[in-house]
């Protein structure tokens, strides 16, 4: 089991993650993994048998539980708030689930103007019980970072649109192509929404947030540009005083414009590699690109010394960034095998930045 507690001359300020971040040369390169905190612990499956995903995000000292067993376990290098990206729009009070085995599920989709106006805004109080876990945290976890996130708008959009999660997101890109003041109007009362989201976070002590665009992949550059760009870089915006990691999936064409949305640290997925990453996303008389990732994550299931060439890869192609967090390509995989991530988290650690 790693030793999880804190360097004796380890701050926050020196911390390898927000020196990565800040495009700094950490003592070691900071490692966590999308989704660390969940279904490949056992610890975790204990701790929420019987209880209800969105039960289990408003229940602080069971969300400072959760969120720490990574940390205790692998002793990763950031620990990331245990939530999920619908819990603004329950605390707003609009009609979502979580459905085993499903996904988000909207009871009253949203496709018209009308539905849009009668969207309810969230106000700071409403999130007194995800404050109240990251003050939890904040005392528990010393030097170790603590990442807040939020779901971008684009993504919560393409929720309330389709109803529930969608393979080809066909009644999103319908309404926005064809009514494209409803859908700005839209992801407008989502940026709100989220802005206010991580606002709570940070405020409340997060020292890192990451913005999830899970879906934004299913779009062309030209439509990212017109339709999502403007309402993600207010939300990214709005944060202020701490690192912003910015994360689609299948983004690669995207990246630029992600990372011209506010971003100061740009997560790329397994499909690219993070040197060509870099590439894209350099701008003459800009600081080098810091980047996340990029391991795929059915990579951890094969056997380690495939696991070794890979990490050592990735670390190498991450070295012509200006900084490099690494982690996976997406979340964790449910069926992983937890010791494979420790191992993984232990090699990082051993290499050069």
């Amino acid at each position: 089991m790693p030793d999880t507690a804190p360097r004796p001359t380890e701050t926050a300020a020196t911390a390898p993650l927000l020196v990565a971040a800040a495009g700094g040369t950490p003592a070691h390169p900071p490692v966590w993994f999308m989704r660390q905190a969940g279904r490949s612990l056992p610890e975790y499956r204990k701790v929420r048998e019987g209880i209800p995903m969105l039960q289990a995000c408003f229940t602080p000292d069971l969300v400072c539980e959760i969120t720490m067993q990574p940390v205790r376990r692998h002793g990763v290098d950031a620990a990331i708030l245990f939530s999920d990206i619908v819990v603004p729009l329950v605390a707003a009070g609009i009609g979502v689930d979580i459905v085993p085995g499903t996904g988000p599920v909207v009871a009253e989709p949203v496709r018209t103007g009308a539905a849009v106006a009668a969207l309810p805004e969230l106000a700071p109080g409403q999130l007194d019980k995800v404050a109240e876990a990251v003050r939890l945290l904040r005392a528990e976890l010393g030097a170790t970072p603590l990442i807040g996130f939020a779901g971008a708008p684009f993504t919560l959009a393409s929720y309330l649109i389709e109803g529930g999660p969608s393979r080809h997101h066909e009644r999103t890109k319908a309404l926005m192509h064809s009514d494209p003041r409803t859908w700005h109007a839209l992801l407008g009362a989502l940026a709100t929404i989220t802005a206010t989201f991580l606002e709570v976070q940070v405020a409340a002590g997060v020292q890192v947030v990451q913005l999830f665009d899970s879906w934004a992949g299913a779009l062309s550059e030209r439509d990212y540009r017109e339709f999502v760009l403007p309402h993600s870089s207010r939300v990214l915006g709005a944060v202020h005083g701490v690192p912003k990691i910015h994360f689609g999936v299948g983004t690669g064409e995207l990246l630029p414009a992600m990372r011209e949305a506010g971003a100061d640290v740009v997560g790329v997925d397994w499909r690219l590699p993070l040197d060509v990453a870099v590439r894209r996303l350099t701008v003459r008389g800009r600081p080098a690109p810091v980047v996340q990732g990029n391991l795929d994550p059915a990579l951890l299931l094969a056997d380690f010394d495939a696991v070794d060439r890979e990490v050592r890869r990735i670390v190498g192609e991450g070295r012509a960034a200006g900084g490099h967090i690494v982690n996976l390509g997406h979340g964790v995989l449910p069926n992983t095998d937890p010791d494979v991530l420790t191992r993984v988290s232990e090699l990082v650690h051993s290499l050069t930045p």
